[in-house]
Parts: C-alpha cells; sequence; structure tokens
C-alpha cells in the first residue's frame, strides 16, 4: 500500500507531500496543475521510469536538482525509495527498509554489470515491473472505456500482457536458443547435426559406390605396377653391366685430357726453354772475339791519353807565350826610331832589338798559332780515336758481364748450348701445335710421364672396346622412363588405397555420427514438442491460461458488477480464433454492448479493470491509480462512476486496498464517502497541494 510521496522540484511541484490511506483518494484540480505527476513520482521513485521525453525534463525549470521520495509498506514492512536527479539528467538512487524508525539501506543506484540494481530489487519486492504496474494499477487517461472499445484482438493482447504470456513468448524464443545451442554444441562435437541426417545417409551411400568403384581399379594396378618391376629389373642388370665400361670410358677421356693438357704444358714449357737458350746463345754469340781485343785496346786508350797530356802542355805553352807576345806587339806598336834616335833612351842607334820590332813579333805569333792549330787539330783525332776505343773497350766489357751473366766462361760451353738448342727443337717438330684427345695420341710420348699415359690409354681402350655409349643412354632413359611410369602407378595406388582408407573411415564415422544423431533428433523433437505445446503462446499452456485468466476476470468482473447497482450482472470473456469476445447478460438476456448506456459501459470497463487487477493484485501495493476517469462522460455518468468506486471499496471484493482518482470534476464527489481529496493549484512558485 502508498503511504506517502514527497515531490523536491519535481516537474512542476516545487514541494509537495501527500499521505494515503485505504480507501479512495482523489486528486483535484485544473489541467496543468500537477495532478498527473504523481504517477510519474510514483513510477519514477519506484523504477526510475516515466512518461516524459527525457529523464532532464524532470527537473522544475530553474532548480538544480530535484527528486521524489515514495513511503509504501507490505504486509507489516515499511519502505522507502528516493531518486534524485539534476538539471544534466544524472540520476542517484537509494532504497530503504524502515525499522524502529532507522532506514536500512536495501539497494542503491543502477550498477548492473556489478549486479547492483536498485530497481531490480524494488521489482522483486512488490512482483512486477514497470510496465505491468501501468497494466495493473494504472489506468491513464481516456483508458478505462478503451477496454470495451478497442479492438478485440488487442483487448486479446492485453489480456496476454496481464497474465505473462510474454513472458512465454520469451521462454519460447529461450527455448529456440536452447534448441539451437544444443545443435551448436552437437555440431562442434560431431560436425554435424540432427538437420544433416539425410546428407549423411547421403554422404554414406556415396563411400559405398567409391569404395565398390576404386577395389577393382587397385588390383588392375597392382598388376601393372608388378610387370613394370620385372622390366625395370631386367634393365637395371644391362645397366650395372654397362655401368663399369662407363666409368672406363670417363676414365678414358680423362686420361686423353690428361695427356693432352700435358703434352701441351711440356711443349710449352719446351718453347720456352728454347726461346730462353735463343736468346742466351744470341746474347753471348761474339762475345768472345770483342774481349779478345780488350787489351790492346786498353793499351791504345793509354797511348792516346798520354799524347793528350802531352799535347795540353805544349798548348798551354805556347798560349801562355802567345800572350806575351801579344803584349809586346803592343809595344812595339809604339816603340819607332825617331831620326836614329831609341824612342827609350834617345840615344843613336841602328835598329831596335829584335824583340821590339813589330814584324819579328807579328811573325813569332803566328808561327805559334799554326803550331796551335796543328795541335788542336791532333788533339781532335786523338779524341776521336780515344772515343772509339773506349766503345770498343766497352763493347768488350758488356761481352764480360753478357757472358757472365749466362754463366758461360769457355767458347765450348757456348757451342754446347747450340747443340742443345738443335737437339730440343727436332724433340717438338713431329708434333701438330693443335691437339685433339679425339685423335690418336701415341705420338706424343716425348718423355717418360707422357709414354705412361699413352699405355694407359691402350689399355682402357682395349677394355672398352664394342662399348657404344649412345645405345648406353638410351639404356638408361629408358630405365628412367620405365621407374618413372612405375612411380606414377604407385601413385596411383596411394591415391586409390587413400581413397579406399578415407571413403571406409568417413564410412564407419558417419555410421557412428548417424546413431548418435538419430537420438540427437528424438531428443530435439522432444524438445520441439515441449516448445510448442508449453511456451506457444498459441498452445495448449497459453491457450488453458488465457482460458483460467478469463473466466477468472469475468468472475471478479460479474462480483462488481453485482455491487454497481446496474442492470448488468454478469459479463464472460471467451477466447476466439485471433480475439477475445466480451458479452454482457442482464439475467439470462444477453445484451450487447453497442446497446449500453455511457454509465453501464463504464460499469463493465471498470469491472473488466478491477477483474484485471485482481489478477495482478496481484501486486504487493494493491493500488488502482485511475487518471481522468470522467473524460467523455456527463454528469450523471460522472456521478455514477464515483457511487460505484465507492461501492466497489466498500464491498472489499478483492485485494484493492487503494485508489487513487484524478480528475478536474470536483463537483461529482460532494456528498460522496470519499475517504481524501487533494486540491491541485497551480501557482508561481510550482504546484500547490491543500485537502478539503
Amino acid at each position: 500500500m502508498l503511504n506517502e510521496i514527497e515531490l523536491a522540484n519535481f516537474l512542476s511541484h516545487s514541494s509537495t507531500k501527500l499521505g494515503f490511506n485505504k480507501g479512495v483518494t482523489v486528486f483535484v484540480g485544473q489541467n496543468g496543475a500537477g495532478k498527473s505527476s504523481i504517477i510519474d513520482g510514483i513510477t519514477f521513485a519506484l523504477f526510475g521510469q516515466h512518461t516524459r521525453n527525457s529523464n532532464k525534463g524532470l527537473v522544475r525549470r530553474g532548480a538544480d536538482q530535484g527528486y521524489s521520495k515514495v513511503n509504501f509498506s507490505i504486509s507489516d514492512r515499511q519502505f522507502e525509495a528516493i531518486r534524485k536527479i539534476d538539471s544534466k539528467g544524472t540520476v542517484s538512487a537509494q532504497f530503504f527498509e524502515k525499522k524502529d524508525g532507522t532506514l536500512l539501506p536495501l539497494a542503491a543506484g543502477e550498477r548492473k554489470q556489478f549486479g547492483e540494481s536498485m530497481t531490480k530489487t524494488i521489482e522483486s519486492l512488490i512482483g512486477m515491473d514497470f510496465d505491468k504496474l501501468k497494466v495493473a494499477s494504472i489506468v491513464q487517461q481516456g483508458e478505462l472505456n478503451s477496454i470495451i472499445n478497442t479492438d478485440p484482438k488487442k483487448f486479446k493482447e492485453l489480456v496476454n500482457a496481464i497474465i505473462g504470456i510474454d513472458k512465454l513468448d520469451t521462454a519460447f524464443e529461450i527455448m529456440k536458443e536452447v534448441v539451437e545451442n544444443f545443435r551448436s554444441s552437437i555440431r562442434e562435437k560431431l560436425e554435424y547435426d540432427d538437420m544433416d541426417i539425410e546428407s549423411l545417409k547421403i554422404k554414406i551411400d556415396v563411400a559405398t559406390r567409391e569404395i565398390k568403384q576404386a577395389e577393382p581399379q587397385k588390383k588392375e594396378m597392382l598388376s601393372r605396377k608388378k610387370a613394370q618391376e620385372n622390366e625395370l629389373a631386367q634393365l637395371q642388370k644391362k645397366i650395372d653391366t654397362e655401368s663399369v665400361k662407363e666409368l672406363k670410358i670417363k676414365e678414358l677421356e680423362t686420361r686423353k685430357s690428361e695427356l693432352v693438357q700435358y703434352v701441351k704444358t711440356a711443349i710449352s714449357a719446351l718453347k720456352k726453354e728454347i726461346q730462353e737458350k735463343e736468346k742466351k746463345f744470341s746474347d753471348c754469340d761474339g762475345c768472345f772475339i770483342c774481349i779478345s781485343s780488350k787489351k790492346e785496346t786498353e793499351s791504345q786508350i793509354t797511348k792516346i791519353e798520354n799524347e793528350f797530356e802531352s799535347s795540353r802542355k805544349e798548348i798551354q805553352e805556347f798560349l801562355e807565350k802567345l800572350g806575351k807576345l801579344g803584349g809586346q806587339e803592343e809595344l812595339a806598336g809604339k816603340l819607332k826610331l825617331q831620326d836614329g834616335k831609341c824612342p827609350v833612351c834617345n840615344s843613336k842607334v841602328e835598329s831596335l832589338n829584335p824583340l821590339f820590332e813589330e814584324e819579328h813579333i807579328h811573325n813569332e805569333i803566328v808561327k805559334i798559332r799554326n803550331r796551335l792549330d796543328s795541335l788542336t787539330k791532333l788533339e781532335k783525332n786523338n779524341r776521336e780515336k780515344k772515343l772509339d776505343l773506349e766503345q770498343k773497350l766497352q763493347k768488350a766489357l758488356n761481352a764480360e758481364r753478357t757472358l757472365s751473366v749466362h754463366g758461360i766462361r769457355q767458347p765450348q760451353e757456348l757451342a754446347q748450348l747450340k747443340e742443345e738448342i738443335s737437339m730440343l727443337k727436332n724433340n717438338i717438330q713431329g708434333i701438330p701445335s693443335e691437339l685433339n684427345s679425339s685423335e690418336n695420341l701415341v705420338h706424343l710420348a716425348i718423355d717418360p710421364h707422357s709414354e705412361s699415359l699413352c699405355k694407359t690409354i691402350q689399355t682402357i681402350q682395349e677394355e672398352t672396346m664394342g662399348f657404344d655409349l649412345t645405345e648406353f643412354k638410351n639404356l638408361k632413359i629408358s630405365f628412367d622412363q620405365k621407374r618413372k611410369s612405375l612411380s606414377m602407378i604407385e601413385q596411383e595406388i596411394g591415391a586409390i588405397t587413400q581413397k579406399i582408407r578415407t571413403a571406409k573411415e568417413q564410412q564407419e564415422k558417419i555410421s557412428q555420427t548417424l546413431e548418435d544423431l538419430v537420438l540427437v533428433k528424438k531428443y530435439v523433437s522432444q524438445l520441439e514438442e515441449i516448445r510448442g505445446q508449453i511456451f506457444n503462446r498459441d498452445g495448449p499452456v497459453a491457450t488453458s491460461l488465457r482460458s483460467w485468466a478469463l473466466n477468472l476476470i469475468s468472475q471478479k468482473a460479474s462480483e462488481y458488477l453485482s455491487t454497481f447497482n446496474v442492470k448488468i450482472q454478469r459479463v464472460l470473456l471467451q477466447e476466439k480464433a485471433r480475439d477475445v469476445g466480451i458479452s454482457c447478460y442482464s439475467g439470462s438476456t444477453i445484451l450487447e454492448l453497442d446497446s449500453l448506456s455511457g454509465g453501464e459501459k463504464v460499469s463493465v470497463a471498470l469491472a473488466l479493470r478491477l477483474g484485471m487487477a485482481h489478477i495482478l493484485g496481484s501486486s504487493n501495493l494493491n493500488f488502482i491509480i485511475l487518471d481522468e476517469p470522467t473524460t467523455h462522460l456527463d454528469e450523471e455518468r460522472r456521478k455514477s462512476l464515483v457511487g460505484i468506486l465507492s461501492h466497489a471499496f466498500e464491498a472489499n471484493l478483492g485485494a484493492i486496498s487503494q485508489f487513487i482518482i484524478i480528475t478536474h470534476d470536483s463537483e461529482i464527489f460532494e456528498n460522496s464517502n470519499v475517504d481524501t481529496i487533494y486540491n491541485f493549484e497551480a501557482t508561481a512558485e510550482g504546484t500547490k497541494v491543500t485537502p478539503f
């Protein structure tokens, strides 16, 4: 039962606190006065839900925070639920139980990821969630008459919602998931499920046919393999015999190549030796002749050098004399007899001393110069002779050096060198310049080693006589081809064997899987039957549940009608194929809904609503809120509704302990036995609530 609600800065209420008792409580006021806000306050405090567009709209304009607090009781226990919300839409929530004036926390917030939910705690406690409470306890404006005026198909859905058929729908889907999960687990374990039984049978048939076809093929392949192995064995025997000769042929070619290479190297070395000896002979030839005149040449050079020395001295003396005579000649040119007198002492003389006579001196100079010319020519000749002799001497020295370098000391050694050159040329004279290993190589025996190689070659040629390398290669090609053919046959046999093995394994595995899947199919069929019979909203369980609910609603509605002082004593709800029909009775007479007066329709609608609430009341809160139930009713029918509600509560036919009526028609409650009436008035400071 609701005990109290407190609103602060919540919607149009700045500060409102209302108390509730058993019986009928009426909220009276004009539209927009804040009457219906009480419904939002109750559902917000309990479930965090409401009829507004967003949480932000719940906070009164100009306020930073608002809250709704509801106190209610279940049996002897007292509870308090409060939710606060700020202007940003952030919500905080707390739920308490009151014991001895103390608030004991039961839940807080909505941290569902941590398993904490105040809403879930309240739902568990009162036995319904927000959606169920709206159906069971809250009749919105215009919804009362809609019960009998609505589409019968929708009325059936309303009944389904009241008795929890949606839970069956949920269970129906969960059962589907259970079946699918079971199938998934079976598929994970067996790779198949019961939906694959027919396809697996086809696979077994295919595997059986494959085995039947493959076994004769395998037998024929094994026969071909045996014949091929016999042919290969014969070819291998021939190849083993001829392989020795093939190796000898390879050795023969190696020896021939070795001989040719050796001879080429030897000839190259001989040619090089001949070139070196010929150069040595060429360098030394004539050297002994040059050396034989060396001493005489040295003597002649010494003689010429002595003559050079003598002539240089003589030339030096003449040059000195020539210098002196030059001075005398200059002086003689100045000394002349003048009048028979000496130009020096001025004494009379017949003639001057010849040493001072210019002509005499001139003649002496001429003689000396002639002699100098003679000596110069002689020196030149001697110099030329010396140069020739020095060149001749240098040749002799070079010849000595050449002989020393080549180690030739006697002319006989030079003659011996010439004979060696002639002998070496004779050794290579018969060997062609171009050697080929395919030719007869006997003539290449130029020394003991090459002679030994020639003998080895001849022996191998005798051992391999008659061997045809081309024929042997063809034999090996034939062997390789047959071996490849055998390998292909073995691969085919392996493939067929594997195919048979795989088919048998698959056959065995599928057979075992089929046995398991037959049991699975039986089990799934049982689950599907349970799902269809028990959880299907059109199944026998749901149909039976609806039948029970419709009978109970009809019974309770009829009981309420009997207290409403109307001519309708009984109402009957009957399920049809797709909807629910409503039949009204006055005695044994059936009354059509369209023939009922407005008040009678209100009575039937309210009786049905109370019957539905009985099924749900059904909730532990045991109250019903009627929001503007008198809308579209005339004054007489509105007053009739008040009387009906009063009679319903006084009759105490059900578990409903509280009626809360929201209306703007205050006059209809005059002279009524309503327990509590609150007047709602819109003011600048917010909704003002005062009791009548």
